[in-house]
C-alpha cells in the first residue's frame, strides 16, 4: 500500500527506491482530481471517490469485484469481511476477501479502512501504522465503531 510516510522527503525517497528512474512533475488532471478528493477525505470532508479512474488490469478478478465492492462503501460508514464476501457473490470468502484488501494497491481511492471483522473489530490493516492508521482514517470520517 502506498500511503503517505510522516514526510514528504520520506515519501519521495520511498517512490525513488521503487521506481529508481522516475521524475517528479506536475500531475496531470485526472490525478491531480484524485490527489484533491484524497486530501479532501484525509481532512474529514465525507468526498466520494468513486469517479477516480483505475487500472486494475493487472489485478486478479476476484481482488476486482472485492474492490468494486469497497469503492461503494461511503465514508463514515463500513462492512465486514463477511458482507463484502456477501456481496461479491461468494459468502464464504471473508479470509479471502482480507488477504485481497491487504494487497490494496490504491488505499483510501478503494477504502479498505472502511472494512472491519464481523465483531466490528478492525481485522487487519497492512499501510504504515497497521490499524492504528485505520482507526485514524475511520474517526476522519466519522465512522462509529462498535
Amino acid at each position: 500500500m502506498w500511503l503517505p510516510e510522516q514526510t514528504d522527503h520520506l515519501t519521495r525517497a520511498r517512490v525513488v527506491r521503487r521506481f529508481p528512474q522516475s521524475l517528479e512533475s506536475t500531475p496531470p488532471p485526472f490525478v491531480q482530481h484524485a490527489i484533491e478528493g484524497i486530501v479532501a477525505l484525509l481532512t474529514g470532508e465525507a468526498r466520494d471517490l468513486t469517479d477516480v479512474r483505475l487500472d486494475l488490469g493487472s489485478v486478479p478478478s476476484f481482488h476486482q469485484r472485492v474492490y468494486d465492492v469497497a469503492r461503494q462503501i461511503k465514508p463514515g460508514t463500513t462492512l465486514s469481511y463477511g458482507e463484502v464476501a456477501a456481496r461479491v457473490g461468494e459468502p464464504d470468502s471473508a479470509r479471502a476477501v482480507g488477504q485481497a484488501l491487504g494487497r490494496n494497491p490504491i488505499p483510501i481511492i478503494v477504502p479498505c479502512h472502511r472494512v472491519l471483522a464481523a465483531n466490528g473489530g478492525t481485522g487487519g490493516f497492512s499501510a504504515p501504522g497497521g490499524t492504528a492508521t485505520k482507526l485514524r482514517l475511520l474517526a476522519i470520517e466519522g465512522a462509529r465503531l462498535l
